[in-house]
């Protein structure tokens, strides 16, 4: 804010000059002081230049009265941790989506379509993001590939490339730190990246997935100062008593904000709480709700409604230093969210900067998307393949053999076991048809660099019949395929070539759904509304193939997540998560 602008702010707050709207009668949410009461507001420009007891209010002029009629106000919704790619909208497309639903600001972290693009993947999605009505920050990527040596991804990040990114237009810090053994060993590559952000005196993200005593105070000592990846109350607490920021998570598949509530909610007023969507369907957003839907669950799970707005609002912004947001108090931006109640939570009225931007569930302003040749482009490379190369060879012809495979522990949580289970080989090749519990997986390498395809035998992942196949793929978005038979397998490969990306089901060979991600193989240009309805298909389509997932057509994507304990795939094979190494699915 210039000297001019600020002068002018001093006059509008005098009363002697005229506010641009006035926003009267409403219950103003006060997270400084943690109160609720009846206030008018009074905006300049983007500015909030006054806030005066409704009756003690001696001004009660200005350009455009809105009566909030006793609503609550609150500062403009922050989420702490989000990736937009896994609501396979661009930024544009997400941005109207969730406006309406009174989230004015998010802290992104790019590392989905870092992996497919590299650094033109990152600088897409900010140029994506310049004018879309709020505040899209971005988190430079700091796992590209999640870790080196264990799988392959379309780009290979240094503390280079991290340094010159650092450097671009809303960037905030270093995203995620995933390779939390790396950050605790003290490898060369991660102590590096980290120490570059450090040294820019910029934010370090943390992601420490089980971690608590010694090995939890290694990694924040290490740089990380976050974690969304806390599913455990008690786990909770030792972070945020160590003073780590605790991202509680509500996404469309990994829900953990009541379990941390339960843990945490005696506590006085922690000021390192906040709360995050990290990956939301378009559905979730439209009908259950985005931040707003976050402290709903808050609230309900025991959270003081103050606090609960607290942790995704103040907290937030002061987590990730961001200047004048986070408050309704003079000086700040005039980022306002207009609620119905302390329950509920609908949010009525969305103000970004001053100005009003969404209203009953709608955007009243237009939010245009630019022409960006990047989306244009087919980022799945692929060599022609045929059934054999979805076979398992055994080192037996036929007869008993023992396999290691990736077991998952339930249903609804990306945890999974190594077990050793007792199959059949026929005919040189490993048969499941037998044990209706087993699926094959295969990651096929889709990027540019190699031509691997890894195989092994995922246990739990009840995919009863067909085959499911998806280029979003955490972390690495390679084609991840878990099918019965070679043939599904082979037709699913085919398709998703065509597709330029997507999800796509077949059974017998034949396809039977597809979903098309056309940009970098993770999103999709539809708005939220028909991308909605397309991804709600594909997972009825899933559903009814036996996932039984909250997010049937992320459930795949699990599979790859070689950051997430203890065994995952990636496109060199079963990996050992904790251990950082290759698993051999056959006994010595």
């Amino acid at each position: 804010m210039n000297l001019q602008k600020r002068k002018e702010l001093v006059e509008v707050a005098l009363g002697k000059r005229e506010a641009d709207i006035v926003l009267k009668n409403g219950n103003l949410i006060n997270v400084f002081s943690g109160e609720i009461y009846k206030a008018n507001i009074y905006i300049y420009d983007k500015y909030i230049a006054n806030i005066v007891e409704c009756e003690l209010d001696s001004i009660n002029t200005g350009k455009n009265i809105i009566d909030i009629n006793g609503n609550f106000v609150s500062p403009g919704f922050i989420d702490s941790h989000v990736h937009i790619e896994s609501s396979h909208l661009t930024p544009v497309n997400f941005a109207r989506a969730v406006l309406p639903k009174g989230t004015t600001t998010i802290i992104a972290d790019p590392h989905e379509i870092a992996n497919v693009l590299g650094i033109d993947g990152v600088k897409y999605m900010i140029e994506n993001s310049k004018d879309v009505s709020m505040n899209q920050y971005y988190l430079i990527p700091s796992c590209v590939p999640s870790v080196v040596g264990l799988e392959n991804a379309g780009a290979e990040f240094n503390d280079r490339d991290i340094e010159e990114m650092l450097d671009l237009p809303r960037v905030l810090g270093l995203g995620e730190v995933m390779d939390f053994v790396g950050v605790i060993n003290q490898s060369d590559r991660m102590t590096k990246i980290v120490e570059t952000a450090l040294q820019k005196n910029m934010f370090v993200q943390g992601h420490a997935p089980g971690l608590i005593g010694n090995e939890l105070s290694a990694y924040i000592c290490g740089g990380p100062v976050s974690c969304h990846e806390t599913t455990i109350g008690s786990h909770a607490v030792d972070k945020i008593r160590k003073g780590m920021y605790v991202d509680s998570r509500e996404s469309s598949i990994s829900k953990n904000i009541s379990s941390i509530v339960e843990s945490v909610k005696y506590m006085k007023s922690p000021r390192n709480l906040t709360l995050c969507t990290d990956d939301r369907e378009p559905r979730d957003i439209l009908e259950v709700g985005h931040v707003n839907n976050c402290v709903r669950v808050a609230v309900k799970a025991g959270l003081d409604p103050i606090e609960a707005i607290r942790a995704t609002t103040l907290n937030t912004a002061q987590e990730y230093k961001l200047d004048k947001i986070g408050a309704l108090v003079p000086g700040y931006f005039a980022d306002i969210v207009v609620l119905d109640d302390l329950t509920n939570f609908n949010v009525l009225k969305t103000f970004w900067q001053g100005k009003l931007i969404a209203e009953n569930d709608k955007l009243v302003v237009e939010i245009k998307s630019p022409e960006l040749n990047i989306e244009t482009l087919n980022s799945v490379y692929v060599n022609d393949l045929n059934e054999n190369d979805f076979k398992i060879k055994a080192p037996i012809e036929n007869g008993d053999i023992e396999i290691e495979v990736l077991s998952y522990l339930t249903k609804e949580r990306s945890i999974t076991a190594q077990k050793t289970i007792l199959v059949k080989a026929k005919d040189g090749f490993i048969d499941i048809s037998e044990n209706s519990n087993l699926n094959f997986v295969a990651i096929v390498n889709r990027h540019k660099q190699n031509n691997n395809i890894a195989l092994a035998v995922v246990e739990n992942f009840h995919l009863k019949e067909g085959g499911v196949g998806s280029t979003y793929s955490h972390d690495s978005h390679n084609l991840t395929i878990i099918f019965n038979k070679p043939s599904e397998a082979l037709a699913i490969t085919n398709k998703i070539k065509e597709l330029a990306g997507g999800i796509v089901t077949s059974e017998n060979g034949v396809v039977t759904g597809t979903l098309p991600f056309p940009i970098a193989g993770i999103l999709s240009n539809q708005p939220a509304e028909i991308l909605s309805k397309e991804i709600t298909e594909m997972n009825e389509i899933l559903r009814k193939m036996g996932i039984e997932s909250p997010s049937p057509i992320t459930a795949p994507s699990t599979l790859a997540l070689i950051v997430i304990p203890d065994v995952k795939m990636s496109d060199l094979g079963l990996i050992d998560v904790k251990e950082q190494k290759v698993i051999n699915i056959f006994k010595a």
